[in-house]
């Protein structure tokens, strides 16, 4: 019998030439058991990069962070906001969440789909990794939430999915109901532009289409697909109004009690996944323009400059107020003069 020496790592052959990594004797138990809660399906791109983090990490640090990835938060009740209460209470481990909802706790992370302030994925990424980054990681972490460097995952830019009819000006949006997810933000701009808002967790929404309680939805081209979306709905209106991402969070006091080489493996595993993930999440929204199409969905450009003269207002003023002037100025800076 040969004894293996725990920390060393040997090659073993086995059939013809193939080879596999024997880490120590054995895996050691995990030391520390987590969640990772996300609202989308497991047929998505997010939980694809997040089951690939985290298998990543499992591998690399031998065992000892065990995390397991749960689509559409495990069922919980409440959903997102409930989700975000765990997280911040420490109940729950990691989760990924939207900046307009993140803000119920909060509130500059609002900042994040803030309408036409960005033009390219690009633009937001550059934005994240820069100053405005930086100050909203400094936010979340005084209300015991960290954002985790680099894991701004990719949803993309919003259009409008409607039962029954296109939304080709602002116009066509008077009176129509719209589903729009838990945050100040989307109701107050859908308010702004003439729609009526109803707020419903996501994993109701195609229900909510199919029997006409909302007319119709404003989302990413991805979730149309991988939420069925194209099922219930006939029209698609490309309005890019908002970019919507995820974060990427761990709750603070669980973050800060691993190892510095544990965390930094995660961050490691994070860039690199992130990266494909964006890669994979552009690519699919902009070929789903065609999939949709071919689902028999009628898509439209619809006249952008009609939207932006109904926020000309006070909506830019109100949310300057709400967001603050540090992080509007930051915004500024990097995407040029908004209103």
């Amino acid at each position: 019998m040969i004894n293996l020496p725990s920390r060393r790592t040997f090659i073993a052959q086995v059939g013809l030439g193939s080879t596999f990594l024997i880490s120590g004797a054995h895996a050691a138990e995990p030391q520390w058991k987590a969640r990772q809660y996300t609202n989308q399906p497991a047929a998505s791109p997010l939980f694809k990069a997040l089951t690939d983090i985290w298998t990543a990490v499992r591998e690399q640090t031998n065992g000892r962070l065990d995390v397991t990835v749960y689509p559409q938060n495990n069922g919980l009740a409440g959903s997102d906001p409930a989700a975000l209460k765990l997280l911040q209470n420490g109940e729950l481990e990691f989760y990924t969440l939207m900046g307009g909802i993140l803000s119920q706790a909060v509130p500059v992370m609002d900042i994040q789909g803030l309408p036409f302030a960005f033009k390219t994925v690009q633009q937001v990424y550059k934005t994240d990794a820069g100053a405005l980054g930086r100050y909203l990681d400094k936010e979340c972490e005084a209300k015991g939430i960290h954002r985790i460097r680099h894991g701004m995952l990719e949803n993309g830019f919003r259009q409008i999915n409607m039962r029954d009819k296109a939304i080709r000006t602002v116009d066509d949006l008077a009176g129509a109901k719209i589903r729009v997810p838990d945050g100040n933000m989307f109701r107050d701009f859908f308010k702004t532009v003439g729609a009526e808002p109803v707020t419903l967790n996501i994993n109701k929404l195609y229900d909510a289409l199919k029997d006409g309680t909302v007319d119709g939805q404003e989302n990413p081209l991805v979730i149309a697909e991988t939420n069925k979306l194209y099922e219930v709905t006939k029209n698609v209106s490309m309005t890019n109004h908002m970019w919507s991402g995820f974060n990427l969070l761990a709750n603070a006091g669980f973050w800060s009690k691993l190892p510095r080489d544990v965390r930094q493996i995660v961050e490691r595993n994070v860039a690199k996944n992130v990266d494909l993930q964006r890669s994979a999440t552009d690519t699919l929204n902009a070929r789903l323009e065609t999939t949709l199409k071919d689902r028999g969905m009628a898509i439209n450009v619809a006249d952008e400059a009609s939207f932006r003269a109904k926020l000309k207002g006070d909506f830019y003023p109100r949310w300057k107020k709400q967001i603050g002037s540090k992080a509007w100025t930051l915004l500024e800076e990097a995407v040029g003069k908004l209103g």
